[in-house]
């Protein structure tokens, strides 16, 4: 574990990124240092969800050279494209194969940036489907698109939780959430100047309903724009959350690890 970043802070904070690609191209060249220096910073374990059916399988294979990492099973809407038809049965088998070492479904979710805008919905619903049939939590996607994925929520109500991954809204939004059985991924969109509205909410919400990540190699934090993102900077994010939560550093950072180990059953 590692001395929290905080001015003055002799606090030591064990940390998870709970949504972060590992297994990304970006990041492949110096995994293992990228790994190390996570676990410098006192980033003990990682949640990498899938995001097309080849690599959901992969996952598998990943996870057993690197056993710090707990692995999730999906169909990302970003990949809409590469989705195949009978992807999703597929996906389903996999996951009843493969049921213990899965920590959730997902990556999933609605984008209305991406094409297929009812087939995004249609496999969104299958993925809560699923999840309510394996009683996994879901790890879900947005992009201007809250009002869909309450929707699906109605057509096929969740029942086991999960996160709303790279939340960014309004603080009645994080409400619905949260009464859905919800947590909020806090990343880097609360260390942008733009992400002051989305911050503010968070700071207004109860603390079992939030978890740190980072989606490495994306969304890389303000001031580092243009690199890939690293799973170190998960602790980045929690000094910047710090900075709009009443509770002391200590008090959040345990608070933040027991909510994830208790969203995906990490023990």
């Amino acid at each position: 574990m590692a001395v929290g970043k905080l001015s003055g802070s002799t606090h030591k904070f064990a940390f998870i990124d709970s949504h972060c690609h590992l297994d990304f191209d970006e990041l492949a060249d110096d995994l293992a240092m990228h790994i190390k220096t996570a676990h410098g910073a006192g980033v003990e374990r990682f949640v990498v969800p899938g995001v097309t059916l080849k690599q959901s399988l992969e996952l598998v294979e990943f996870q057993a050279h690197h056993p710090e990492c707990e692995i999730a099973a999906g169909l990302h809407p970003y990949f809409i494209g590469e989705h195949c038809d009978d992807d999703m049965a597929a996906l389903v088998e996999h996951v009843m194969h493969n049921r213990t070492q899965l920590c959730a479904i997902g990556e999933c979710g609605i984008d209305t940036t991406c094409d297929a805008l009812e087939r995004q919905i249609a496999l969104f619903e299958a993925h809560i489907a699923l999840s309510n049939q394996v009683k996994l939590p879901l790890i879900v996607h947005h992009r201007k698109s809250h009002h869909l994925i309450a929707a699906a929520f109605k057509r096929v109500k969740p029942q086991y939780g999960g996160v709303i991954h790279a939340f960014s809204g309004s603080k009645q939004q994080a409400e619905y959430y949260i009464a859905q059985g919800f947590k909020l991924g806090v990343g880097g969109t609360i260390t942008y100047p733009r992400g002051e509205k989305t911050a503010q909410a968070i700071s207004q919400l109860p603390l079992e309903s939030l978890v740190l990540e980072t989606d490495a190699p994306s969304m890389p934090l303000h001031g580092y724009q243009g690199k890939p993102n690293s799973p170190k900077r998960v602790v980045q994010v929690f000094d910047r959350l710090c900075e709009y939560r009443s509770e002391t550093p200590s008090e959040l950072a345990a608070a933040l690890y027991r909510n994830t180990t208790q969203l995906f059953g990490l023990g």
